[in-house]
C-alpha cells in the first residue's frame, strides 16, 4: 500500500464549520485488492450532500418534487491513502463558494481509528440550480431555505 502525503497548503481554513456524515465501509465498496474502489468516494460525496440537505434545509425535497434539478457539473477527488474494509469514515463537507446558481461544495475523508484521524483524500463537487421548463433545463435559483443551509457553512 502506498501512502501520498496530503499537500499541506490544501487544508481547509481552521475554525470553517463542517458537515459531517459518518460512514463504515463495507465489502461490497471494496475490489479485488481489497481497497476501496476510488468510485466509491464519489457516491460518498453525493450520500453527504443529500443527508446535508435532509438535515439543515428538508423543504427543498418539495421544490425537487416541483421541477427543481441540482446537476452536477464538475466533481473531482484527490487520493492520499487506501480505505480497507470496515474503517471509520468522517467526511466533512464545507462551503467552497457560492454564485448564482451554482455551489461547490469541498470535502475531506479522515480515517477514524486509535483515538486520532487521518486524512486520506480530498473531494471538491460543483453543483447547479436547474428547473425543467418543457424538455429544457434552465438556471433557476437556490430555494432560499437550502441558501441559509449553504451559507451556515461559509466563512462569511
Amino acid at each position: 500500500m502506498i501512502a501520498i502525503e496530503p499537500p499541506k497548503a490544501a487544508a481547509a481554513p481552521r475554525g470553517r464549520r463542517a458537515f459531517e456524515y459518518r460512514h463504515t465501509v463495507s465489502f461490497e465498496e471494496t475490489n479485488l485488492v481489497g481497497n476501496v474502489y476510488f468510485a466509491n468516494h464519489l457516491r460518498w460525496q453525493g450520500r453527504c450532500r443529500e443527508m446535508f440537505l435532509r438535515e439543515h434545509a428538508p423543504q427543498v425535497l418539495e421544490a425537487l418534487n416541483a421541477g427543481l434539478a441540482l446537476v452536477t457539473v464538475r466533481v473531482a477527488c484527490e487520493y492520499f491513502n487506501e480505505f480497507l474494509a470496515f474503517d471509520q469514515v468522517l467526511i466533512e463537507m464545507r462551503l467552497g463558494h457560492l454564485a448564482q446558481n451554482r455551489v461547490t461544495m469541498l470535502f475531506e475523508y479522515w480515517r477514524l481509528g486509535g483515538g486520532g484521524r487521518e486524512l486520506m483524500a480530498r473531494g471538491e463537487q460543483q453543483a447547479a440550480s436547474m428547473r425543467r421548463a418543457g424538455e429544457k433545463m434552465v438556471a433557476a435559483p437556490f430555494p432560499p431555505q437550502m441558501l441559509e443551509a449553504f451559507r451556515r457553512f461559509s466563512d462569511s
